[in-house]
């Protein structure tokens, strides 16, 4: 039997809210309750808002949590020739073609839309006889082919590639490889076969799955968990400093947090203070709520 591979990918962006905390909870009780691993990594594209001291911010906030990982891989910041040959695989399969829109075409009112209000890209350059005089961004084309499969919490998800997205971007205009390619190149590398996160990443699996097929990569089983909110339905943001770690620990035990969250999220019948180790045997994805969880600090810190 496959030793389950499961992954930490924060970016060291800021301190982890409790949002962030949650998906990785999850990620980790699902793969240590099956006796599997762990991988922790860095994911710093953006290196103008990444730094080296929020990644060491997270691993201290993790092992105070007690979410271990079994190895830690190269940041994202260090992977640019990783990404630049899966590029170049694209490339000599005639799959990739220079995009010039602009941000404003892009969201123009008169475009596809999907229901969650992104846009859905017309391919608009796809045959495009003018080039503007300026760098371009590079997108992947995608095939009318239905993509579907069965989500550890959520589901089946379907999504027409073509219908419902569009040809989608794989490096910006500054050289920079966006996370669709970035994340498949590296969670296939890595050997990962479960990806835990939240669900507003839900429709990022067809895209990603559609690239693993083109690089021969196995697809994960995937695994999106709801997202937390505040009272007045915000969700929880590293910029608004919601329920972050840095103040959570200032009021409230490991034990303790883990045990409101896993409470809150169906884990648990009852409040009561527990390690991440004692709730891996507790742990299964049918007791998980599937809806979005509001959550305030009164009802965190007890």
């Amino acid at each position: 039997m496959t030793t389950p591979i499961g992954r930490f990918a924060p970016t060291p962006s800021g301190r982890m809210h409790l949002g962030n905390v949650f998906s990785f909870l999850i990620a980790w009780l699902s793969a240590k309750s099956r006796n599997g691993q762990i991988l922790l990594r860095m994911e710093d594209l953006d290196t103008q808002r990444t730094s080296e001291e929020y990644a060491q911010v997270l691993r201290e906030d993790l092992q105070w949590l007690g979410l271990t990982w079994d190895w830690e891989s190269q940041p994202q910041s260090r992977r640019s020739e990783a990404y630049s040959r899966y590029f170049d695989r694209l490339r000599d399969m005639d799959l990739l073609y220079p995009c010039y829109c602009t941000r404003s075409q892009l969201h123009n009112v008169n475009a596809p839309h999907r229901s969650d209000g992104t846009y859905v890209y017309p391919g608009t350059c796809r045959h495009l006889t003018q080039i503007p005089q300026r760098d371009p961004a590079w997108r992947v084309m995608v095939p009318e082919k239905t993509w579907s499969f069965t989500d550890l919490l959520q589901g089946q998800y379907t999504e027409d590639l073509a219908a419902d997205c569009g040809d989608f971007v794989v490096r910006r205009a500054d050289g920079v490889y966006v996370y669709q390619l970035a994340v498949t190149v590296d969670d296939g590398e890595s050997g990962v076969t479960e990806v835990v996160r939240g669900v507003d990443l839900l429709s990022s699996a067809p895209r990603q799955m559609y690239l693993q097929e083109l690089f021969g990569f196995a697809h994960p089983q995937y695994g999106h968990v709801p997202l937390l909110l505040a009272p007045d339905g915000r969700r929880l943001s590293k910029r608004d400093k919601d329920l972050d770690l840095g103040q959570l620990r200032q009021h409230i035990s490991a034990p303790q947090l883990i045990g409101s969250l896993a409470h809150t999220a169906g884990l648990l019948d009852r409040f009561e203070p527990i390690s991440a180790a004692e709730l891996a045997t507790e742990f299964s994805w049918e007791k998980l709520k599937k809806d979005d969880i509001y959550l305030n600090a009164a009802e965190l810190v007890r």
